[in-house]
């Protein structure tokens, strides 16, 4: 196929009818190009003789037409990929998980959120801001999709990945960490970067508790008293500290050696004085959540191990992801765990108290970090980003998919917050989305 002005010239086939086969072969020996036409690809071409294609196809005519309608019609090859996962609405309180037709359910619900969309990707051209197709665009004009959430704003600055993201409670900033080896800290008033602290590291996450902004670095947790200023620098890591979190007054440092150091803020002394090594991964500790007294890591060993939080001591050691454990979170009485294997898997406990998967949800591609957190509605909300540039957005328990975050590369950070969230994805950008009220819902 050729281009001409930028827009797309196929090889017309000419005339099948037996009145037109000499006008045919006259073609055979001349240039047959011809464009498409416009008004047909819009579904509106009313002309009896249009002078124009109806119809296009790629090389010599082999192979199906590469446009997703038909005259304003979806054809069948195109339906599945363009109607939205739908399902049965959420349910209060049901701890059925996968009822609303998610991937892992029967894909048949009809659900009003049921989000249709031309072609699940951003338009390369309204990117860099040269589409001349405008709404007639068979590609998105937007960075999400779905009615539940917008984008208020982008942050610029840094100039790699965006590792962590931390909004301390009763703070007016916002921090965000990169492989960079900077922080920047950003003025939620104005959106504009305040200031930037040089670390010296590749940043690998970020935390912030009560006053205190806890940073992994190689070979160091960097702490300091965002109300005070302290600074402090927790020694003991060998490595790259990848995932931090917080329990039974205890922090806990997941590292690249394997192992999963716990500090103890003294208050006589001021510093985090070292209190214990909890061993057994073989390859490095990537996410760390607690939960019910317990402390469970994810690793590139494949494995989710749960700790018990008053004596440090490993109680199970799960093992049916068969890829690395990216991300662990907690919901209510169940553990939820993503993997580069391309799944989701929710676990609950059994009678003998130890974990089970309950449930099991696909993705197409990998999945790279899990954030919980509420819509306008206090509904329950998963966010799930994958290797494939986006973040699905999912009602819990149902799974049903609420809508998408795409992005120039790969989202690695979520964070929420009051009634917003933040992204941080690889070129550096971290973006700001609102939750919506939910123009679905059919008034009572």
């Amino acid at each position: 196929m050729d281009y001409d002005r930028g827009k797309r010239v196929f090889n017309r086939l000419g005339p099948s009818s037996d009145n037109n086969r000499s006008h045919n072969n006259n073609y055979n020996n001349s240039n047959n190009n011809q464009k498409v036409c416009y008004h047909w690809r819009a579904g509106n071409c009313t002309r009896a003789n249009c002078t124009f294609l109806h119809h296009e196809v790629a090389g010599n005519g082999a192979g199906a037409s590469k446009r997703p309608y038909n005259n304003g019609f979806a054809t069948e090859d195109h339906r599945a990929s363009n109607v939205r996962r739908g399902g049965s609405s959420y349910v209060n309180g049901a701890n059925t998980w996968g009822r609303g037709g998610g991937r892992g359910g029967n894909g048949n619900g009809n659900s009003n959120r049921a989000v249709v969309v031309k072609n699940d990707r951003v338009c390369k051209y309204w990117v860099t801001g040269s589409c001349s197709f405008g709404d007639q665009c068979k590609f998105l004009h937007s960075w999400c999709t779905g009615s539940c959430f917008a984008m208020l704003t982008q942050l610029e600055g840094h100039q790699k990945v965006v590792s962590g993201i931390a909004l301390p409670v009763g703070s007016d900033k916002l921090y965000t960490g990169s492989k960079d080896e900077t922080v920047r800290v950003w003025d939620c008033q104005s959106g504009q970067c305040a200031g930037v602290i040089n670390l010296g590291g590749e940043v690998g996450c970020m935390l912030s508790e009560g006053p205190w902004m806890f940073v992994g670095l190689p070979n160091l947790v960097k702490a300091w008293n965002v109300q005070t200023s302290a600074e402090l620098s927790l020694n003991g890591p060998v490595g790259q500290v990848y995932s931090l979190a917080v329990g039974n007054e205890l922090l806990f440092a997941g590292v690249q050696d394997g192992n999963i150091l716990a500090w103890k803020y003294n208050t006589v002394t001021n510093c985090f004085e070292p209190v214990a090594a909890l061993q057994g991964h073989s390859a490095a500790v990537v996410t760390l959540v607690v939960g019910a007294n317990r402390l469970y890591s994810g690793s590139m060993d494949n494995s989710i191990r749960v700790w018990n939080l008053e004596n440090l001591q490993c109680l199970q050691t799960l093992t049916d992801h068969t890829s690395v454990v990216m991300s662990v979170l907690c919901w209510d009485q169940f553990l939820l765990s993503c993997s580069l294997d391309k799944t989701i898997k929710v676990w609950a406990a059994t009678d003998s108290g130890n974990l089970e998967v309950t449930y099991t949800h696909s993705e197409e591609h990998g999945l790279l970090t899990l954030c919980g957190m509420h819509d306008l509605e206090s509904k329950p909300v998963l966010l799930c980003a994958c290797n494939d540039n986006t973040v699905r957005a999912y009602d819990l328990p149902s799974f049903m998919e609420r809508g998408k975050i795409f992005a120039k590369q790969e989202i690695r950070s979520i964070q929420g917050g009051p009634n917003i969230f933040f992204t941080g994805d690889g070129t550096g950008e971290v973006r700001v989305w609102k939750w919506l009220a939910d123009q679905s819902a059919t008034p009572a």
